[in-house]
């Protein structure tokens, strides 16, 4: 390729590398060890007490990490974590909505909380798929005259009020002078209102959009059956019942204006005054009390397969009305499981962003139901659990990162996913997947390698299933299988962004071929040698996509032909490619990145390729709306190319990649003004791990391997307790802003030149010691054997 571009790289985009990396220096040496970002921040060194849950709620804000989103009258993608108070991988969570998602659509993706918002809409008390925007019920206090959902009654709120710990959420509701605190168990959420002095204190409570029933029984209960919306079901059970403290005074039903297609219209025929049972969207109850000047109403909620069911939680779980001994328990359960990785070193606001990203990246998968207890299985089926059951993992997006350290940190939790996963597959005919990958392999093949113990023969009889029966869950399965890729169908007018429809046969091939390595691999180390062989052809197929004329991925039309016109700019969303541009589906090779060196040249063209993909001006016509956080061509907002900083590992110039993981962790994450800032979304705990693991000092670029790909760590320290009881500890001395680059290695105090490490290697404990310094060091990590491994030798 042009060796020009290496020049410029090394004259632009490295400069501004390093550029980044100075000024990071002198901010944080100004700003010391002070506080200087967000309102929620802790100054205490515990783990627990140094997340803030608040982060990856906001957007970056700086123009040119943002690329050019969003299209106007959208608004720009924050992280889409939740702030509410849940448990590790906890269904239930109670959580602060500021998204009136009833009324609009913002994001393509129902996120209850955005940062910037001004005014609460409510808040709910139970699980919701995926994101939680359509938890239910929904719960608003309200003083004073009230308006039912879905326009509902919002009050304004005062940012520098709000709070949030693991656990624990609050915020001042300024309109209704009230303040709302939300905590929850494993399976019921609690919340404490406390009013001001008024005759006219409510709580409105409703089941939000296709609604369900509603019953008030008595003075203090309110029930409800959601009505069903398939995968879209609160994992927790449709069922709730919703107690409170204090009995309320009166009380009523509402619904919304059958028939109403705008959405709203609820009037004094849709409200009916004394009334206890209502059924129809938006169904809901509201209670009325008199309160005291700084009294509390507490409600404290569960979800089940039956009134009964949600009751029993509640009997066993939260029988009082302790809020803060609720608070102090769901605080001893993080506390449990962030204390299992210890930093020291770096700034308070990287602390801060380590330990927030370390709690967000729990958001998946979520537990269903514990053993022994019933929960409705994929088919609506009620069932009693054999073992913890966890709901679907996100592999297209945390199956890149995140299952890697629920591996190290929790390999019990792990068995129970992996188990839930393959019941799911018993259930429905298939294994789990998502988008256009078949991802499922990398859970179970890391797992494997990782030593975690399970039946992995019953797993791989439907993961080779997915990966050969034309009629299963992989996409233009047949098309693949005969051509070795997929084609797409070039639409009438112009292609470009924001066109979302095909079948994005260039990526798909490209994520194909990645499970068909991890399935040729799962076979060898189950003995099937015809299935290795076939599924190690397939792995080669990214080859059938690959342009060779420009370099590039490239789509195909169904005779063989290139797409064109082509512009590897254009971040085409499900046309050829699958979010993301042709310069970031490139990089989407991890199981092959020396094939790839050489299809594009051979070293220094790999080098210069990948130099010209982080000095690139991103610059393109359409308008990706997830594609933030940018340099150059990179985006870390989308998965992607998540993992092509670490390429240079392979390529000879490891110092390169060292430099630029400093740069993302420092510019990429809460740069903004709030300091709560993600590029793009989370992705149930993607890009939080993301995080999480690069500012350890290293990342698993292909998760089915068990091979560590070092950067360079934020930390002097780390000691990350693995689940197997040993610890693996990282010790960069020397370490600073400016000493970002690794001038040496020890292993156990062996010298180590590898710019990569095995989980072999660490296992059964391990102390990695790095000498950091303010330059490159070309001579460590550099030589063609020292690196990682990959399916074609280039070496």
């Amino acid at each position: 390729m042009n060796y020009q571009a290496n020049s410029d790289f090394e004259q632009t985009g490295w400069r501004h590398t390093r550029m980044a990396l100075l000024a990071t220096a002198t901010l944080l040496a100004a700003s010391g060890s002070a506080v200087a970002f967000g309102q929620s921040a802790k100054s205490s060194g515990e783990p627990v007490e140094t997340a803030n849950p608040l982060v990856g709620t906001a957007p970056l804000d700086r123009p040119e990490l943002i690329g050019n989103a969003p299209p106007p009258g959208e608004p720009l993608y924050s992280g889409q974590t939740s702030p509410g108070a849940r448990l590790p991988h906890s269904s239930v969570e109670a959580a602060p909505v500021n998204n009136n998602i009833a009324l609009t659509y913002p994001t393509g993706v129902e996120t209850p909380y955005h940062y910037p918002n001004p005014t609460m809409i409510g808040f709910t008390g139970g699980g919701g798929p995926t994101y939680g925007g359509r938890a239910q019920p929904m719960i608003m206090p309200v003083v004073g005259n009230w308006t039912v959902p879905p326009g509902g009654s919002q009050s304004s709120y005062d940012k520098a009020k709000e709070q949030a710990a693991p656990g624990y959420y609050s915020v001042f509701l300024d309109t209704f002078r009230t303040r709302a605190e939300l905590t929850a168990t494993q399976w019921t959420s609690m919340m404490r209102f406390t009013f001001p002095a008024s005759e006219q204190s409510h709580l409105v409570l409703n089941l939000p959009g296709r609604g369900g029933s509603v019953e008030v029984v008595g003075d203090r209960t309110v029930r409800g059956v959601a009505t069903r919306r398939g995968d879209r079901d609160a994992p927790d059970g449709s069922y709730f019942v919703a107690q409170f403290s204090k009995p309320f005074r009166s009380h009523g039903t509402f619904r919304k204006s059958p028939g109403d297609a705008r959405g709203y219209g609820i009037g004094t025929s849709d409200s009916f005054p004394g009334a206890n049972t209502v059924e129809g969207s938006f169904a809901g109850a509201y209670l009325d009390f008199t309160t005291r000047d700084g009294e509390a109403v507490m409600v404290k909620m569960a979800h089940g397969t039956s009134y009964a069911d949600a009751e029993r939680r509640i009997r066993e779980e939260n029988p009082g009305w302790d809020f803060d001994q609720v608070r102090g328990r769901a605080r001893s359960a993080w506390a449990n499981l962030l204390d299992r990785v210890q930093v020291s070193g770096g700034t308070a606001k990287q602390r801060m962003l380590f330990y927030s990203t370390l709690f967000q990246s729990f958001a998946s998968p979520r537990l269903i139901a514990k053993k022994g207890e019933p929960f409705a299985d994929t088919n609506g089926k009620v069932q009693t659990a054999t073992h913890d059951r966890y709901g679907p993992v996100p592999f297209w997006d945390t199956g890149r990162n995140q299952i890697v350290l629920l591996e190290l940190m929790e390999p019990e939790v792990v068995q129970d996913i992996m188990q839930s996963e393959l019941e799911m597959a018993r259930e429905r005919g298939y294994m789990n997947t998502s988008f256009h990958g078949d991802n499922a392999v990398f859970l179970y093949l890391g797992a494997m390698r990782r030593g975690i113990p399970f039946d992995y023969a019953a797993a791989y009889e439907y993961l080779r299933k997915n990966a050969t029966d034309p009629k299963g869950p992989r996409g233009y399965l047949a098309e693949y299988i005969k051509n070795g890729w997929i084609s797409d169908i070039v639409p009438a007018g112009n292609p470009s962004p924001p066109y979302a429809d095909g079948k994005a046969g260039a990526a798909t091939t490209l994520e194909y071929a990645w499970d068909d390595h991890a399935l040729a691999e799962f076979a060898d180390r189950l003995g099937k040698k015809d299935d290795a062989q076939l599924f190690r052809r397939r792995a080669a197929n990214w080859r059938n996509v690959f342009d060779r004329s420009t370099g590039f991925i490239r789509g195909r039309t169904t005779d063989g032909k290139w797409i064109a016109p082509f512009d590897p700019q254009e971040p085409y969303y499900n046309f050829m490619m699958k979010e993301a541009s042709g310069w970031s589906t490139l990089w989407l090779v991890p199981h092959d990145v020396d094939g790839l060196s050489g299809a594009l040249g051979g070293r220094a063209a790999f080098n210069a390729k990948l130099d010209q993909f982080f000095s690139t001006p991103y610059r393109p016509t359409g308008i990706c709306r997830d594609c933030t956080g940018m340099i150059g061509q990179y985006v870390q907002g989308n998965q992607p190319d998540q993992q092509a900083a670490y390429y240079y590992a392979w390529s000879g110039q490891p110092w390169k990649t060292q430099a630029l993981s400093r740069r993302i962790l420092d510019t990429l994450y809460g740069s903004d003004a709030s300091g709560y800032g993600y590029p793009g979304m989370d992705d149930q705990g993607a890009t939080s791990s993301w995080y999480v693991l690069s500012a350890m000092g290293f990342y698993p670029v292909d998760p089915s391997s068990d091979v560590y790909v070092l950067g360079s760590p934020l930390f002097d320290r780390v000691r990350l307790q693995m689940g197997n009881g040993k610890a693996l500890e990282i010790v960069a001395r020397n370490n600073s802003p400016i000493n970002a680059y690794i001038q040496s290695a020890t292993l156990n105090g062996r010298p180590w030149t590898k710019p990569w490490f095995s989980h072999a290697d660490v296992k059964d404990g391990a102390t990695l010691v790095l000498t950091m310094g303010p330059r490159p060091n070309p001579n460590w990590g550099s030589a063609p054997g020292a690196a990682p491994p990959s399916m074609t030798s280039a070496r």
